[in-house]
């Protein structure tokens, strides 16, 4: 059979019926001619296509960055080195979320050890920390928008 219906691609891909929905509202897959049943009809390739974006999704690159390794894969004109360097960006940027979650991490670690685990809510330090009503206010991280994500 050269065309499956969208539990089979889902199945195959290992991606749920609406992740395959919302691959094809993003444009990440073509939107398949239906069936006179009115079912959609997907070309086999699809689900190598959803095969590739998920596991571009598990190593961290967004749909936005996926759409685009998708159009230069199919792009006379690109390059392995074109390739390299996005998987390079990819790197630095994973590089530089390692060293944000070590942050707070280390922060979390530091005021953690000043609460014994006694003592009314209202004394607690950990929340003090956290609301800058302590003597390690520096401790906690400010995310780069200054709030909370």
């Amino acid at each position: 059979e050269s065309s499956v219906k969208i539990g089979q691609v889902a199945s195959a891909s290992d991606v749920g019926v609406e992740t395959v929905r919302y691959y094809e509202r993003q444009g990440l897959i073509a939107a398949p001619p239906r069936s006179p049943s009115g079912y959609r009809s997907y070309p086999l390739e699809t689900v190598a296509r959803i095969c590739f974006i998920r596991r571009a999704k598990e190593l961290g690159f967004s749909l936005a960055e996926i759409r685009e390794l998708l159009h230069l894969r199919v792009d006379p004109d690109c390059t392995c080195a074109t390739i390299r360097r996005r998987a390079e960006a990819k790197i630095a940027d994973v590089e530089g979320r390692i060293r944000e979650l070590e942050t707070m991490r280390n922060a979390l670690v530091q005021i953690t050890r000043q609460c014994e685990g006694n003592g009314p809510v209202s004394e607690c330090p950990i929340l003090d920390a956290i609301a800058g009503n302590d003597t390690l206010g520096a401790v906690v991280p400010a995310t780069q928008s200054g709030a909370a994500a």
